[in-house]
């Protein structure tokens, strides 16, 4: 199909309009949800209902300034700062490993995103369990960081596909340590990627509700397992609030995605 809207034909215009009017009636179903629950999380009501009775920013000042809300928040950002170093350190390695071996560990590192969570639930509390570490936060972290890890593998290592080694090897011939030559050369040139694993590391983190179930005892309270139980013992307002606000870091983490890939792309074209 011709890029030039004129140059189309008339079977050619009519299929580009149809495949615009799909695509917005199936992202109008999509995003529906979201922006049905957006006007809940500012009434001033303690019910979910419409019409709102009237507006307020009780039910975020509610969300910030509770413990319980806050703190089940560490959970996510722990074992996503984690699975970065891990899922960079792995993948920088296997990129310049050069063994048969190579895809029996790459599949072995990339095992948990395709075993049922059930199965990755019911392994690592028998794993956890005699070194007592279930019903722990560093026992939830850990676990989490297994399921998160992956994700930063492969967008990291996607990176590293295009990457030119030889930009590292320059760095350390004018002298860099290899510390310097990853901070200055590797680190800003694989950052999109290291992005994009952060934000698949964090959803998966924050998404995850079967492992918390296992691993996690009364004291471990995770966001979805606080949204779970606040839906299922006392249905609050404060769950829109939070959703709200997770929406809206998911869409400035997505808009500074990209901005990195296009930084990306212009120091590439720059570098050519």
């Amino acid at each position: 199909m011709s890029d030039s809207p004129s140059l189309r034909t008339p079977s050619q215009r009519i299929a580009w309009t149809a495949t615009i009017i799909v695509s917005t009636l199936v992202f109008v179903f999509l995003i529906a949800p979201i922006l049905a629950i957006m006007p809940l999380s500012f009434s001033s009501g303690s019910y979910l209902t419409y019409p709102l009775p009237g507006l307020s920013l009780r039910w975020y000042d509610d969300f910030i300034s509770s413990p319980r809300w806050m703190n089940s928040l560490k959970n996510s950002v722990a074992s996503t700062a984690l699975s970065m170093v891990l899922g960079t350190t792995a993948a920088l390695g296997l990129s310049q490993w050069k063994s048969r071996f190579k895809p029996l560990v790459l599949a072995f590192v990339l095992s948990p995103v395709v075993v049922p969570g059930v199965i990755t639930a019911v392994g690592l509390y028998f794993f956890f369990a005699p070194i007592g570490l279930t019903g722990s936060y560093l026992g939830l972290i850990l676990a989490h960081t297994a399921l998160a890890t992956p994700f930063v593998v492969i967008t990291v290592g996607a990176t590293l596909q295009s990457f030119d080694t030889n930009l590292a090897r320059a760095a350390a011939s004018l002298g860099a340590s290899p510390l310097q030559a990853f901070r200055r050369v590797i680190l800003p040139l694989i950052l999109p990627g290291l992005a994009s694993g952060a934000l698949f590391a964090f959803a998966t983190s924050f998404d995850e509700v079967v492992i918390v179930l296992f691993m996690a005892g009364p004291e471990q309270r995770t966001l979805p397992r606080e949204m779970f139980s606040g839906i299922r013992e006392n249905i609050s307002p404060t769950i829109t609030a939070a959703a709200v606000i997770l929406t809206t870091v998911s869409v400035i983490l997505l808009a500074t995605l990209e901005g990195l890939r296009r930084r990306n792309e212009r120091l590439r074209g720059s570098g050519a």
